[in-house]
């Protein structure tokens, strides 16, 4: 991280959560036969998101929580504002700090459902506090292993969608001045090693370090997956910026000023135009509803090396939760 990358995304933030409108979603064409998941849905973008995808016509919603009961209370919520029949909507239990919940969610999702279109893998924790989740720090498990083991597990049938299959991650602005030096590869030593480390880990960091790892990997993924034989899905990474919602929950100082944020509706914009994005969008990061180059350090030389050194041990790691899964690449 350069401190002009760190002034250009600090900047960003400003530019964009106090000058720019993102438009509102009108186009739901197609939308009326589609499947679509979405990931930490009954609150927040995740709920703001289903709404504006129900509103445009969605064929069939499925709810992925943690909590069923505040599931099926949101899943009325969405029902009664949108006028959709109660057959429109799903609620599924998924917990993303469990590897086994991640593989029943997906399963359910391979043998159950006619098709499946999109995934809009929300949910995410930001946190300073280090709390192993599986074999990882919390955040890492979260918003990293589990969000990718759940794109493996699901590409056949999103391969099998009559529309393009698309998976889609949440990012932020954020990654701009995100520090390297837990990812950058050295003397053979594990990446995941250091971010495990409690002695060392950068908490304070963790939150932007995992979304910078989102990117690597979304690159690497979309690159490998064009080169492949197979039919291709897009994978893209929209940033909806700080928004008034749930994710700082966690964090008890250096929040923004609340002035600064985006309404949660505002930033969900930015999640829908991932899910309505074609295949321009694959691989990218997308700012304000359009593809925009993320930080030096995510496409430079440095960079490279760290998304191959990365999706390397994110592949093997997958492996070893789910044996055979990174043949679905």
């Amino acid at each position: 991280m350069s401190i002009l990358s760190a002034l250009y995304g600090v900047g960003s933030v400003f530019y964009s959560n106090l000058f720019v409108t993102l438009p509102y979603p009108g186009d739901g064409e197609g939308l009326s036969e589609q499947t679509i998941i979405v990931t930490g849905a009954n609150t927040g973008l995740g709920f703001e998101a289903s709404q504006h995808l129900l509103r445009l016509g969605l064929g069939k919603l499925i709810m992925a929580v943690r909590d069923l009961e505040k599931g099926e209370t949101a899943r009325k919520e969405l029902l009664k504002s949108t006028a959709r029949p109660s057959n429109s909507i799903e609620v599924w239990h998924l917990d993303m700090a469990s590897y086994d919940s991640v593989k029943a969610f997906a399963k359910r999702a391979n043998t159950t459902l006619p098709r499946l279109d999109v995934v809009l893998a929300n949910a995410g924790i930001m946190t300073t506090k280090f709390n192993l989740a599986e074999e990882n720090e919390r955040t890492i498990t979260i918003n990293f292993v589990s969000t990718f083991l759940l794109c493996f597990l699901l590409l056949p049938k999103l391969r099998e969608s009559p529309s393009s299959g698309k998976f889609v991650i949440p990012n932020s602005a954020m990654h701009y001045w995100a520090p390297i030096k837990e990812l950058t590869p050295k003397n053979n030593e594990p990446i995941f090693s250091r971010l495990n480390d409690a002695k060392v880990a950068d908490m304070a960091a963790r939150y932007q370090v995992t979304k910078l790892m989102v990117l690597y990997a979304t690159r690497e993924l979309a690159a490998r997956m064009e080169a492949s034989e197979k039919e291709v899905i897009i994978i893209n990474t929209p940033n909806p910026s700080y928004c008034k919602s749930g994710l700082i929950r966690e964090v008890t100082s250096g929040a923004p000023p609340d002035f600064l944020a985006r309404s949660t509706e505002m930033g969900s914009r930015a999640l829908v135009h991932g899910v309505l994005a074609g295949a321009e969008s694959n691989g990218q990061y997308l700012n304000n509803c359009h593809n925009q180059n993320p930080a030096a350090h995510v496409t430079n030389k440095t960079g490279a090396k760290i998304q191959l050194a990365l999706f390397g041990e994110l592949l093997a790691k997958l492996e070893k939760i789910c044996p055979g899964v990174s043949n679905n690449l």
